[in-house]
């Protein structure tokens, strides 16, 4: 368990009181304290090691059953002893124009916070130093937690949002060049793009529902003064939303765009052959007449004959090559 339990720390009036090596018993002191509660953060901890967590914080079956597998969509339930939200962070490297998202799940309850985090995105460290830093906001309990929690979630979304603004106005310009050379580099950056712009889709999207219900009354174990708290994470939430839907219909002008250019080349392509064909055509012609074995051919006997047929394809093959030339196919 010391190795799934990332941190577990007692805070009360906002303040970190003790480390406690038992989070069993840090519960029951909170549950006994005035204005105090416990944070626990794991780390993909596997079914056995969850087993004791949920007994002792009394969390709902299919939550924990969410909890373990992970691989779900942002979501919030209400359940009779806790609350439990899902958030989905996204790390995005630029450098390697990959972008990976993680599982973030959030238990809040009546003096307790667990959080469950799978994958490499965590935006955990520094949402509970930032915490420790405002004994203002956390003195509100566990709901200050659930709101740092996805604030710094969706914050970090605009971040990623920005980011993949920046690559896509690089690959915007990519097939526009003038000189670009298009094939199916070009069309796999492009379809690589859509899967990341899709995959952050997913995980901005589903949370819109969950954190407007965040912003009204009624939920159990939710501060009444935090609704004002998560209108501006929704308000967060909506803008990256909007960028997220520019960004995938810039998506597909793009790749409307780079299939039109494919179709322009190919035509622009097919009329230079179709010129050159036509060019080699006309003394292939005169060439196959005058190597017939014939004896009776127009001027086959005549001195100046080759010369005057050289002169006539290449006089030919110049006036074609002209006439190609105006209508720029070359």
């Amino acid at each position: 368990m010391r190795e799934v339990i990332v941190d577990c720390a007692l805070y009360r009036h906002g303040h970190r009181t003790e480390q406690p090596e038992d989070f069993s018993a840090a519960l029951r002191r909170a549950r006994s304290l005035d204005d105090a509660f416990v944070w626990v953060g794991l780390h993909e901890p596997a079914e056995d090691e969850f087993d004791r967590i949920t007994r002792d914080f009394g969390l709902h079956p299919l939550a924990v059953e969410d909890s373990l597998h992970a691989h779900q969509r942002p979501k919030l339930e209400v359940y009779a002893d806790s609350l439990f939200l899902v958030l989905k962070p996204v790390a995005y490297d630029d450098e390697a124009g990959t972008l990976s998202t993680g599982e973030l799940m959030v238990f809040v309850g009546d003096s307790f916070v667990l959080t469950v985090r799978h994958g490499e995105a965590n935006p955990l460290g520094s949402v509970r130093r930032r915490l420790e830093e405002d004994p203002e906001v956390l003195r509100h309990g566990p709901t200050a937690v659930m709101y740092a929690v996805s604030d710094t979630v969706v914050d970090h979304y605009l971040d990623v949002a920005a980011a993949l603004h920046e690559d896509l106005d690089e690959l915007e310009a990519a097939v526009f060049a003038s000189q670009a050379r298009l094939g199916a580099v070009t069309a796999g950056r492009i379809y690589e793009f859509k899967r990341r712009a899709l995959e952050f889709r997913r995980a901005t999207m589903p949370l819109t529902d969950p954190v407007t219900r965040l912003t009204g009354a009624g939920l159990p174990f939710v501060h009444k003064d935090s609704r004002l708290f998560f209108r501006d994470v929704a308000d967060h939430l909506s803008r990256v939303n909007e960028q997220v839907e520019s960004i995938d219909r810039l998506l597909s002008d793009i790749l409307s765009a780079y299939l039109a250019q494919m179709g322009v080349r190919q035509n622009d392509d097919m009329r230079k052959i179709s010129a050159w064909a036509a060019m080699f055509a006309v003394p292939t012609a005169i060439a196959g007449v005058y190597g017939m074995n014939f004896d009776h051919m127009p001027e086959l006997h005549w001195v100046w004959g080759y010369p005057a047929t050289i002169l006539l394809m290449a006089a030919i093959c110049v006036v074609l090559f002209r006439i190609f030339k105006r209508r720029d196919w070359f």
